[in-house]
């Protein structure tokens, strides 16, 4: 059955996709479900402990849905599917590259970091080094990598709603953009990750469920054969080259080279994104951490093959052309094949898991880094470890949420328009080039030192903030941020290929050069702590 059989479903209007009102609803019962529970979860969050880490009160399925819920991002969702609707092949590069991801992260961080025991990422790469410098390293690291994140968010938000409510102006996108943040800022403050967690357990539920309905509903319609729908993509698109590598990064060498870059940041950016790696601390065991990153790379794994289906679906149903003339663009290409296949009523629910999607991220990244301002800007380095007064420390957790908030709204405004995929992208480069190298050296590297972490994390930092600048992601092109702008002086869009080397070896180069010495001590005592989880819970009050 081929695309030109199926009833049009939608309303006459071509601009309009489904029912505003039932849209609308549908999200608007969700906010309702997910505010009750966040109100019930929060008054259990008294401590610290209780509105970082959850009380460690989850089990490792629990956090394992959660850890998906919080990767599955707009991202994975909007992104990913429009990337292989219009790109065939090379788009599904980009579930290919966060799958295997995950595969770092589980194999050499996750039980690892878990056992140290603490509240953020800064506590791992501070534990035997100097704390102040080193936990204000890690602390601006986590910010911007989460602002990156969170500009993904922000801009799915803007081309979710420009969709399906209509809103074409700038000024109702920057609204909408608002109203989410400000939900967002509500779901932080008042749950902790308490609330955050559990709305991430029934986003996931909604989104792999939504997603599963809609993959089998697609393949029916071309009895139940994968190389039906793909032949229907092939003639959509009007070229077999939807099947093959090269549409989007087969150009020249330029273009092939930037899909290395793209792959290396995807692959090496997952254990180095500080709101997944703060996950680890909601479980009680080293045992529950290792079921927990299973059941998500499972439940990641799955959801992965349902976009192969939804990309292609999209591509043969929709059409590549309508897809990037809806008003989200690409990012509209999963709601608008919603709309085709099922009508106002699945669109609207659709709708509902992208909106819950973007708010249940957004809601882990504002706490992850407003956790990591308060506990290790304001406890440890202000106050030098001696605050005993947690509930001071978090309510500036609390305050700092609201700040990032503001500020994630603006830049979402800016970035407006952009494929989620690829901003996202971005923040895995700057993970994988400002964080991942000194987790690694601390873990494993037993003559690293805090020069060497300084270097690694703010030269990984600054080479990676710099080429992005000057790259063709933000000025010079069509599809660049600030297309009226040229000063892509950087040829590559992702500069993962050239900023993870340097941060790696910059972080040996600083601990080569240094006349520190590393304390051996302190390294037994982290060798021993990573691989036992011995005192991991004591740590927690420290």
């Amino acid at each position: 059955m081929h695309a030109a059989a199926l009833p049009t479903v939608l309303a006459q209007d071509p601009d309009q996709v489904g029912s505003p009102l039932l849209n609308i609803g549908i999200f608007g019962l969700f906010v309702a479900v997910t505010l009750v529970i966040v109100l019930r979860a929060s008054r259990n969050t008294k401590t610290a402990a209780d509105y970082y880490a959850a009380g460690r009160a989850f089990t490792g399925p629990q956090n394992g849905i959660a850890i998906s819920g919080d990767y599955l991002s707009a991202a994975s969702f909007l992104g990913i599917a429009g990337a292989i609707a219009v790109n065939g092949y090379d788009g599904f590069l980009y579930s290919i590259g966060f799958l295997v991801a995950w595969l770092v992260a589980l194999l050499l961080v996750a039980e690892l970091l878990r056992n140290t025991g603490r509240y953020t990422m800064a506590d791992v790469l501070s534990f035997r080094m100097q704390q102040k410098p080193v936990r204000t390293a890690a602390s601006i690291s986590t910010l911007v990598v989460s602002f990156f994140y969170l500009l993904a968010q922000m801009a799915g938000a803007g081309g979710l709603i420009a969709l399906l409510l209509g809103i074409e102006s700038g000024a109702g996108q920057a609204l909408v953009i608002a109203i989410v943040g400000a939900l967002m800022i509500v779901y932080v403050l008042i749950g902790g990750m308490r609330g955050t967690t559990w709305v991430q357990i029934i986003k996931a539920a909604l989104l792999i469920t939504g997603a599963g309905v809609m993959t089998v509903w697609v393949l029916g319609m071309y009895g139940m054969n994968l190389s039906s729908l793909l032949g229907a993509a092939v003639e959509a698109a009007g070229t077999e080259n939807v099947l093959n590598p090269g549409m989007a990064y087969g150009e020249s060498g330029i273009t092939r080279l930037d899909f290395l870059s793209l792959s290396l940041a995807l692959v090496l950016g997952t254990a180095g994104l500080p709101h997944i790696l703060m996950r680890f601390y909601t479980v009680p065991t080293s045992k529950e951490a290792r079921r927990s990153v299973q059941w998500a790379i499972w439940l990641i794994g799955l959801f992965y093959l349902f976009t192969l289906v939804l990309g292609y679906g999209a591509g043969a149903i929709v059409g590549p052309e309508r897809i990037q003339d809806a008003p989200g663009g690409v990012n509209s290409a999963a709601p608008l094949l919603a709309g085709e296949i099922g009508g106002p009523l699945l669109l609207g629910f659709i709708a509902a898991v992208a909106f819950a999607t973007i708010l249940a991220v957004v809601a882990g990244l504002t706490i992850t880094a407003s956790a990591s301002f308060a506990h290790d800007i304001y406890a440890n380095v202000i106050k030098g470890g001696a605050a005993d007064d947690k509930a001071a420390e978090v309510r500036v957790a609390r305050i700092t949420a609201v700040v990032i908030g503001v500020v994630s709204i603006l830049g979402g405004i800016v970035a407006n328009g952009q494929n989620i995929a690829f901003l996202v992208a971005l923040a895995f480069a700057v993970a994988a080039s400002a964080n991942l190298p000194t987790i690694l050296y601390s873990l494993f590297w037993k003559r690293f030192n805090t020069t060497g972490a300084l270097w690694s994390m703010y030269g990984g930092l600054a080479v990676t903030i710099t080429l992005i600048v000057f790259s063709p992601a933000v000025s010079g092109h069509d599809s660049s941020m600030f297309p009226s702008a040229d000063f892509d002086l950087f040829p590559l869009s992702n500069p993962g290929i050239v900023s993870i080397p340097i941060s790696f070896a910059l972080g040996v180069i600083g601990t080569l050069l240094s006349k520190r010495p590393a304390d051996p001590a302190k390294y037994s005592e982290m060798e021993v702590r990573s691989l036992t989880g011995l005192g991991a819970e004591k740590a927690t009050e420290h």
